[in-house]
């Protein structure tokens, strides 16, 4: 393991473990390999590795194409931002993305990807996706709440990268 460097403070070592665990989590929550990720973002199975145990040494630049690959934003809050008072109730559901979107769940969307086959699930960037090329196809008015609760969620936590709905 490289060496860590003289001048990290153990509050930024801790928070790139932080950051490294989150990736993990949330490649290991869509089913997706390191090796498929990592040749996705461009670099070594190694180097994701590097990324996940939150090293320092790795780029951060090859932090976000890790991330880029998984579909994570990366957004920069100053260090004093007050943590929010209101603490968010159990049943607020906005920006909730499930790990994978079973399409039996979601009416518009089963019918928008009609040239899916041989699955029955997808991910929430394949689902964000069919949404959003799709999109002049949907009868919002014929949306489940689940559904808008859905689209909802995958443009709040996936959308900067993609067009509006």
């Amino acid at each position: 393991m490289p060496a860590k460097p003289n001048h990290l403070t153990q509050a930024t070592a801790d928070k790139l473990t932080a950051l490294g665990q989150q990736i993990r989590a949330y490649r290991k929550g869509l089913n997706i390999s390191a090796t498929t990720v990592a040749q996705a973002a461009g670099m070594s199975r190694i180097t994701l590795h590097r990324i996940e145990a939150g090293e320092p040494s790795v780029t951060i630049g090859a932090y976000f194409n890790a991330m880029t690959a998984l579909g994570i934003n990366f957004g920069i809050i100053p260090a004093d931002t007050p943590e929010p008072t209101t603490p968010q109730r159990d049943d607020d559901h906005r920006g909730w993305i499930p790990t994978r979107i079973r399409l039996a769940d979601y009416p518009q969307l089963k019918q928008l990807a009609w040239q899916v086959h041989g699955t029955d699930e997808l991910t929430p960037t394949e689902a964000l996706s069919i949404y959003e090329r799709n999109w002049r196809h949907i009868d919002e008015g014929s949306l489940t709440p689940h559904e808008k609760e859905l689209v909802e969620a995958l443009h709040l936590g996936l959308g900067e990268h993609h067009a509006k709905l």
